[in-house]
């Protein structure tokens, strides 16, 4: 992936690599990084919400392990795929397409907010505060975030995920949240081990309520 472009034209462009299924970040497998902390972490099941959910895996794997899931993707047709996903698996999801910037967001608020790849979609820093702003918003106390944001560290390299430096990160993210971890990683380990990544776990802040 990269950077999506002016914001008028990124739903259609999500939409069309939907259409046209150019989606090298849908594994068809649960992230290895989320699925690595729920199993450290002690958080309990409750509201979660997936931004950016694509075809459901996640959505769909976090309602297994007994999280109320929505999932908001810009891609009308990632929707219907993950929604029809859902169904086979017998998952109680809700999924809806909306743009999580400007779109009201149901069943909140929200107990866990997870997104892969979606933070390090915007170039421009106020839509990254924005972006932080919005999950603070609708994250009940002490609720946390899960993210897994494109790296500046490596190789210089022309495709992949959006780079973002940990200034990038901790500035948008602090002010509103307590950074538990910023780990440095490879976005994905089989599909795109040389694309390196920061996982973000965030809590809360008390005084952003």
């Amino acid at each position: 992936m990269s950077d999506p472009g002016s914001p008028s034209k990124v739903p259609i462009q999500w939409e069309q690599r939907y259409i046209d299924d150019q989606l090298p970040w849908d594994t068809g497998r649960p992230d290895i990084h989320l699925g690595r902390f729920m199993r450290a972490s002690e958080i309990k099941p409750g509201k979660a919400l997936e931004i950016g959910c694509g075809t459901g895996t996640n959505a769909i794997w976090l309602d297994g392990l007994g999280f109320d899931v929505v999932g908001l993707d810009l891609s009308a047709t990632a929707i219907k795929r993950a929604t029809a996903k859902a169904k086979a698996a017998g998952a109680n999801c809700q999924f809806s397409a909306a743009n999580f910037l400007t779109d009201a967001v149901p069943e909140g608020p929200y107990d866990f907010v997870y997104d892969r790849g979606c933070f390090h979609s915007f170039g421009d820093v106020s839509d990254r505060n924005r972006f932080a702003a919005r999950i603070a918003e609708l994250l009940d106390s002490g609720g946390i975030w899960h993210s897994l944001i494109g790296a500046t560290d490596g190789p210089p390299r022309n495709d992949g995920p959006p780079r973002r430096s940990a200034a990038d990160v901790i500035a948008a993210v602090e002010p509103l949240f307590e950074i538990l971890a910023l780990k440095a990683t490879t976005f994905d380990e089989e599909s795109h081990a040389s694309k390196r990544a920061w996982i973000l776990i965030a809590r809360k802040r008390s005084q952003s309520m």
